[in-house]
């Protein structure tokens, strides 16, 4: 069975298209280091909820979205290698600093998981 990781975060709509930039070139790095898939959405249906929902879990302002992750790997000790390649890349350094980042990444939450069910 593969490996997983999730991340959740909060961008403003005035910065999309920046995070976009930011996630085609993160994506492409995780893929050469050995990443299965490399996935980014923007929320398109979801509605806050009463209890939880995604924008309350990133506690979602005017004019920001929500963005959903998640990146594929063949387990986990391949995650755990890749990451960490990822994190020492210096083509991402420009990103590792939370001032330039073009979302708050202090309301953004992410995990690795092990699939339960999968076809």
């Amino acid at each position: 069975m593969s490996y997983v990781d999730g991340f959740v975060l909060p961008v403003p709509m005035d910065r999309l298209a920046e995070y976009k930039k930011m996630a085609r070139k993160a994506g492409k790095i995780w893929m050469e280091y050995g990443a299965l898939a490399y996935s980014e959405c923007v929320a398109d249906d979801v509605k806050p909820g009463k209890s939880t929902s995604f924008p309350q879990s990133v506690k979602l302002k005017p004019g920001e979205t929500v963005v959903f992750s998640w990146v594929v790997y063949n387990n986990r000790r391949d995650r755990d290698r890749i990451m960490k390649k990822v994190m020492e890349d210096p083509r991402l350094a420009e990103f590792m600093d939370p001032k330039t980042l073009p979302f708050d990444g202090k309301r953004m939450f992410w995990g690795g998981f092990k699939p339960i069910v999968e076809f």
